[in-house]
């Protein structure tokens, strides 16, 4: 009989946190073996690539996460882009408080250190990033606001949540979101 074992969803999780609070290059396989609890023998079954291979799937699975939050933003705020952007938002500023201002964007962390050496994780990384403008786009294009602008919206949310979590956690207060749902708003309005 098979026996079962959390130690690749261990794994998955402490990779994801460590990317998300001292990036991919800080990060190495030691410490993500010894904070998981994975035993190492297991760890290199469940990831024979290793560190690359747990960067992929990382990826994949909180772009996949993030955007099924756009989504579930959208079908909550269905036709209303101020209340749209006031709950991405929102949602940002209350993950940030969650965990004491510690986590960054798994995408943003690894794009800023990988996005030019791994064309493979480069192309995972656009991949990432263009699900959540086409979401966001097209949450804006069903509340009415046209394609070409709906798109510019996108990415300047985009973008604008980005450096929201970036001075964060910096002065560890998520002011910034409250002004980028402002500005937005002023944006969408105008």
């Amino acid at each position: 009989m098979p026996r079962s074992t959390d130690a690749r969803a261990k794994a998955l999780d402490t990779a994801e946190r460590l990317f998300r609070t001292q990036g991919y290059a800080a990060t190495g396989l030691t410490q993500i073996i010894a904070e998981s609890g994975s035993p190492k023998g297991s760890f290199y079954f469940h990831f024979p690539e290793g560190k690359d291979q747990l960067a992929r799937e990382v990826i994949e699975r909180y772009a996949a996460r993030a955007r099924a939050a756009i989504e579930q933003a959208s079908d909550a705020t269905e036709g209303e882009a101020i209340a749209f952007v006031a709950a991405i938002c929102g949602a940002f500023a209350a993950e940030m408080r969650r965990s004491d201002y510690q986590l960054g964007c798994a995408v943003q962390n690894i794009a800023n250190e990988q996005a030019f050496v791994d064309t493979p994780l480069t192309q995972m990384l656009q991949a990432a990033l263009n699900g959540w403008l086409a979401a966001i786009e097209e949450h804006f294009g069903k509340c009415g606001i046209p394609s070409s602008r709906s798109r510019k919206l996108a990415r300047a949310l985009v973008s604008g949540l980005e450096g929201a979590r970036t001075v964060a956690r910096l002065q560890r207060k998520d002011d910034a979101f409250q002004d980028l749902a402002m500005v937005m708003s002023e944006a969408i309005n105008s």
